[in-house]
């Protein structure tokens, strides 16, 4: 079959409409805020092999790393029409246990599937030794249940004893069902949408058209290494802490440029630590889908034909590729960030005009549980918080937004205060905290919350201790603070730390600015 250039970009729109429309049926239709309101959920479809080849645009950390839950699914479940696979093992495909994703095939007249669709969402409790599932933990059995690959639909039917399961082990069942009931919904989108594109074009197109997708953005990813001086680029950057030990946990990385290819070597990276901050290598490889995506200036489909001209070196058992049973809770949200500032940093030196300062490298992920005063059902909030984004050699950083590999939208106080016993008292831009430079960084955020009940609190935060760096002359952002007020006094919290919270505690979160770029004159 010859190419056509406008069914190409016909079809590219089309796969990439799909998941859009998949991504919305799950974020209306699920139960909790921080799917509804903030949209922590990712869709995309993918090939028979289980290669991605079109996705939303949702959240980074979230589709590089799917497909190597739909490869998991693929190699230990068989699937039937009318199936769907359930697991967030990050062993296993996974990448840390409140990210649950689920798979489903897309038969078309063939014994096999000839496509999958699967979405992933973060469930704002999973069970585990904290609310929220995102503990201090030293172990993976610390952080909530583990679900392998096993078929959560079998024929179109829920299978009631493993949802049942589930519900079992988790601190808010309601709101978890109504969760898995919109993810399975979404892949029905999914599914039913590929199916008429199928019906109009025929399989041998669609399938056609996918591969050629896939060769469009290699040779788009390949022009643009071409653009990087070859050379080899190595930069380091460190975590503040693993939660546990008081010691800087290194990140490095060495990109090799020869041609049209990277070599991405993390193997000086740290063994991995005790505290929950360990990343498996599906976070290392989405990191580095995300960077070189960005780097690419054309509009194409973000599928795995991006990774092809990529080789990455991770050593087992370091930070950035931890092996079972590590505790990951944290690598997934925060490490992710670290890696991306990492590569950044190195190419950098290679493209000072295109590569921004680091941006706050951070999620400041806050879990609050407890009970509810208003109707005594126990309650999970889960939120990360926006901050400053690093400075370009074109302008100021942005203030107060998601940045890198999170895409996420913020809770509306509205929507907060109606779901939990809170109360905002402050959500503003901390003015001033971008670094300082020919072009500002982006200032962090003060997000207050005052409780209205007892409960417990874990939050996973980094750039406490090591700020944000500047590029080319410019200064670091400001460092992010968490403080609990008591009785109206102040207590100065660490990154990562767990408390038990009494009714009228407020709980303050200043985010990190973003770094500057190059020097005034």
């Amino acid at each position: 079959m010859k190419e056509n250039p406008i069914l190409l970009e016909v079809f590219k729109n089309r796969f990439s409409s799909i998941s859009e429309e998949m991504g919305v049926t799950l974020n209306r239709t699920a139960f909790s805020p921080n799917i509804k309101e903030r949209r922590d959920s990712s869709c995309a479809i993918f090939d028979r092999a289980g290669e991605i080849i079109a996705q939303a645009a949702h959240i980074p950390v979230h589709l590089g790393s799917m497909p190597m839950s739909v490869k998991s699914a693929i190699e230990n479940v068989a699937m039937e029409d009318g199936d769907m696979v359930i697991l967030n093992d990050p062993f296993k495909g996974g990448t840390h246990l409140p990210d649950i994703t689920v798979v489903a095939p897309v038969f078309a007249g063939e014994e096999a599937p000839s496509f999958y669709v699967a979405n992933r969402a973060h469930h704002a409790d999973v069970g585990g030794m904290s609310s929220g599932s995102m503990p201090l933990s030293t172990t993976l059995f610390q952080e909530g249940l583990i679900i392998p690959p096993l078929k959560l639909v079998e024929r179109g039917t829920i299978d009631r004893k493993i949802l049942q399961f589930l519900l079992n082990n988790v601190r808010t069942p309601k709101e978890r069902e109504g969760d898995f009931a919109a993810q399975i919904m979404g892949n029905i989108t999914g599914i039913r949408r590929t199916r008429e594109l199928i019906d109009k074009y025929s399989l041998k197109t669609v399938d056609f058209y996918a591969k050629r997708l896939m060769d469009y953005a290699e040779r788009l990813t390949r022009h643009t290494i071409m653009g990087i001086p070859d050379g080899t680029y190595s930069f380091e950057d460190f975590m503040d802490d693993d939660g546990f030990q008081d010691e800087r946990v290194r990140i490095h990385v060495s990109v090799t440029i020869e041609k049209d290819r990277a070599d991405l070597d993390f193997r000086k990276s740290s063994p991995q630590v005790g505290g929950s901050i360990n990343g498996v290598s599906a976070i290392t490889l989405s990191a580095v889908l995300y960077v070189f995506r960005s780097l690419v200036a054309r509009d194409i489909p973000t599928n795995g034909g991006i990774l092809r001209p990529i080789t990455l070196l991770t050593q087992k058992g370091t930070v950035v590729d931890a092996q079972f049973p590590a505790a990951v809770a944290g690598g997934n949200v925060e490490t992710s960030q670290r890696i991306v500032d990492v590569i950044l940093g190195a190419l950098a030196q290679a493209l000072p005009e295109k590569i921004p300062a680091a941006s706050q490298g951070t999620m400041n992920n806050v879990t609050i549980g407890g009970i509810d005063p208003r109707n005594g059902n126990p309650f999970a909030y889960y939120e990360t918080i926006g901050g400053g984004m690093g400075a370009t050699a074109q302008s100021d950083g942005e203030s107060g937004v998601h940045s890198h590999m999170t895409n996420t939208l913020n809770t509306p106080i509205e929507a907060l205060e109606y779901s939990y016993p809170f109360l905002v008292t402050e959500y503003s831009i901390r003015r001033g905290t971008g670094g300082k430079g020919l072009h500002k960084g982006g200032d962090g955020i003060v997000r207050e919350i005052h409780l209205q009940s007892d409960a417990e609190i874990t939050v996973l935060s980094e750039r406490r201790r090591l700020a944000p760096y500047g590029l080319h002359g410019g200064k670091s952002g400001v460092l992010g603070k968490n403080i609990i007020f008591r009785d109206g006094k102040p207590m100065k919290k660490p990154g990562k730390f767990s408390a038990v919270l009494k009714k009228n505690d407020i709980v303050r979160i200043e985010t990190p600015g973003g770094g500057g770029y190059g020097k005034r004159a």
